[in-house]
């Protein structure tokens, strides 16, 4: 599947950009969007955003001043269709949802076609929906909406595993305490529910991506032991960490840690990245939720989960578009690189994450001038524009030191922020 903007009008006009893969695609007047367009003041700096991941297209107005219309009506957020023309000044888009597979930024192919609409069974309750699909053959996963909400209330029982207890929910679905039938040793499942229809392609391709993530082994990163498919539900079974996340621990200490707290859990966070760095691989999902804690004596272990999960999760397609399930405030932990291409992020972006969630457990309080109710489109306005607070002026007495590394992992160009993670661990240990 593909979707296409084709411009039809305005400064670009019959330039043609593809998307076969989820991606984001950003319009306005700074000169790293996507669409550039300096010399119309109609657009705002970051106008609107795209999130593509064909054949769904969703578009998000940042807030602009004069608005983002979708066929002559004005919009704050509008999922697209095939022949959808998007309006701002004298720039105007046609969506094109086809059947085809070409690059980004080419012309796409003659034979693209419009895809088919087959239908198709969930896998849960047998009820049937149509979706757009490449070719009337294509085997697909499919859970409907009503079968998706029940069961992220209730998870079902995974074949070999005993459930005991939901340990948490999210949007990709939930974790849930359970134990191995054959060994007895206590696991954690977490069950990834698709939002949408998915291939057998997208879904093999998820589980290799899944597999290569797993194969990480370090102290300070959750150990992954299982993963399969029952009943169209993606499970992932890891070591089960007897303890809390860091943000609930934060909030178990009125809010926030304190600094000798928030020093042990943020190094070693750093050590797991270090290591994952010098393999190649990018978390891309860190947030205090992300580290799990619990105490061994008087001192805390801290362990990374979800390692790629995102981005493996988003690139098969299964969350619908690039950011589904994000809430406002997770989502203010990603750095404006990965809100403009997260398929392409270097460990600098991990690095501003990390100094995104050092900056809540410290001050108990976000970098940016948003609440954690803020909508999606004010949340990616302020990663895009707002400087971050500096850390000093949200705890007066933490020491200079502490408040420049993590000020210094929060500046919005990549190339000023730490390079490595070791380079930032050694300057938190030497802080104090």
């Amino acid at each position: 599947m593909q979707v296409n903007l084709k411009v039809l009008a305005g400064p670009y006009k019959d330039r043609v950009f593809c998307f076969t893969q989820p991606d984001t695609f950003l319009i306005g007047r700074t000169n790293d969007s996507h669409l550039y367009l300096p010399n119309d003041r109609f657009f705002s700096r970051h106008h609107c955003l795209l999130e593509i991941s064909p054949p769904h297209c969703l578009l998000r107005d940042l807030g602009s001043t004069n608005g983002t219309f979708v066929n002559g009506r004005k919009v704050s957020e509008a999922e697209l269709e095939n022949g959808d023309q998007i309006q701002g000044g004298e720039t105007v888009l046609l969506v094109e949802v086809v059947s085809g597979g070409v690059a980004e930024d080419c012309e796409p192919n003659a034979g693209d076609s419009k895809p088919v609409l087959l239908a198709v069974q969930c896998l849960n309750c047998g009820r049937s929906e149509e979706v757009q699909v490449a070719t009337a053959d294509e085997h697909l996963t499919f859970l409907c909406e009503d079968c998706r909400a029940e069961l992220r209330k209730t998870p079902q029982p995974i074949p070999g595993y005993e459930m005991i207890r939901v340990l948490g929910r999210g949007g990709m679905g939930c974790v849930t305490l359970a134990r191995d039938q054959k060994t007895g040793r206590a696991v954690a499942i977490k069950t990834l529910l698709p939002e949408f229809a998915v291939s057998d392609k997208a879904m093999r391709r998820f589980m290799r991506e899944v597999d290569v993530a797993a194969a990480l082994k370090h102290p300070n990163i959750v150990e992954f032991i299982d993963r399969g498919m029952h009943n169209g539900v993606v499970y992932l079974v890891t070591e089960f960490v007897d303890g809390a996340d860091a943000a609930q621990l934060a909030d178990s200490r009125g809010g926030r840690l304190s600094t000798g707290e928030t020093i042990s859990i943020i190094t070693q966070a750093l050590d797991a990245l270090t290591h994952a760095h010098d393999h190649g691989y990018i978390h891309r999902d860190i947030k205090d939720q992300n580290i799990l804690v619990r105490s061994v004596g008087a001192d805390l272990s801290a362990k990374l989960t979800d390692f790629g999960l995102a981005k493996s999760f988003k690139q098969s397609g299964m969350s619908g578009v690039t950011m589904a399930g994000e809430m406002a405030g997770t989502l203010a932990y990603m750095p404006p690189e990965q809100l403009k291409n997260f398929r392409d992020v270097k460990p600098q972006s991990d690095l501003y994450a990390i100094g995104m969630t050092a900056y809540s457990l410290f001050s108990g309080k976000l970098a940016l001038k948003i609440g954690r109710k803020s909508s999606m489109a004010e949340t990616i306005k302020a990663i895009f524009e707002q400087p971050a607070i500096p850390l000093r002026e949200r705890v007066p007495e933490l020491s200079p030191a502490i408040c420049e590394i993590v000020d210094r992992a929060l500046v919005k160009e990549p190339t000023e922020r730490w390079q490595s993670a070791k380079a930032m661990r050694n300057a938190l240990m030497h802080s104090a």
